[in-house]
């Protein structure tokens, strides 16, 4: 079963996603005007499906992510360490929504660096003592060139406006771990392919639970948080995001999560 939020003309619900569309709290149903990124037809609008009051993230948990962090960095053996390690990184990706948005909004990247990218993970919804309670898609936008001059500078590569985005859905799955493919396509602003790619979560190197319960050991992590367990997709090294690029993150039985590229700067309050 899949979950999102709305916005609407009686203020912010629930739904259920149903074959027949999104089925609202008010028992209002709503048609999605596409079936994967369930974009709304106004007045609706769809927001962040879960509402974290953190988000934190889980680096190297994939090989190719381990690879392209000691190509980029000058502390190589920082990366293959954490890889083999009993221990997995962890950091703060946000709290309280100031950096994360919407499906459809844009995100941001950093202004003081020329190589961005957009890290394509499945986020694990948090409930009581760190269970899992549902599978979302995010994109953790990083600065490559911040974190590759100093493995110290990560919270800078990571943590700035528009630097997180979530969505569409939350699907709640029952049983054993679920395994998920994840496809990435960027698009420059007139829609041409810039860079495509596909991973699956079987390559990961450790599992959703195990990342989840290192994440609230001796760490009081607010029940509703989302942990985004890494990525597995990394463009060339030539590559970077600019403003005007489309993000699209796709993961079947979850949907597709797309953004616009904007610079950080421009998303900020005044």
């Amino acid at each position: 079963m899949r979950y999102v939020r709305v916005r609407g003309p009686h203020g912010v619900e629930t739904g259920i996603v149903e074959d027949e569309g999104i089925l609202t709290e008010e028992g209002i149903r709503i048609e999605p005007l596409d079936p994967e990124t369930l974009a709304l037809p106004d007045p609706w609008e769809l927001l962040v499906p879960a509402e974290p009051p953190e988000v934190w993230c889980a680096g190297v948990t994939y090989e190719r992510s381990r690879d392209a962090r000691m190509d980029e960095s000058a502390a190589k053996d920082v990366y293959e360490r954490v890889y083999d390690a009993e221990r997995p990184e962890l950091f703060l990706k946000d709290a309280g929504g100031r950096r994360t948005v919407a499906p459809g909004r844009p995100v941001g990247i950093r202004s003081d660096s020329a190589w961005n990218v957009p890290e394509p993970e499945i986020g694990i919804v948090l409930g009581r003592h760190g269970a899992v309670a549902g599978y979302t898609i995010g994109n953790d936008v990083s600065s490559r060139e911040i974190e590759g001059a100093n493995p110290l500078y990560l919270p800078q590569a990571k943590v700035f406006a528009g630097g997180c985005a979530l969505g569409p859905a939350v699907l709640v799955a029952e049983g054993d771990e679920p395994e998920f493919s994840i496809e990435l396509l960027v698009t420059d602003a007139g829609g041409a392919e810039l860079f495509r790619g596909e991973t699956s979560t079987a390559r990961m190197r450790r599992g959703f639970a195990e990342l989840a319960e290192w994440l609230v050991r001796d760490n009081p992590v607010p029940e509703g948080s989302v942990l985004l367990t890494g990525t597995g997709l990394v463009p060339a090294d030539d590559f970077t995001l600019e403003p005007g690029h489309t993000v699209a993150i796709r993961v079947p039985g979850i949907g597709t999560l797309v953004n616009t590229v904007a610079v950080a700067t421009d998303l900020l309050e005044r």
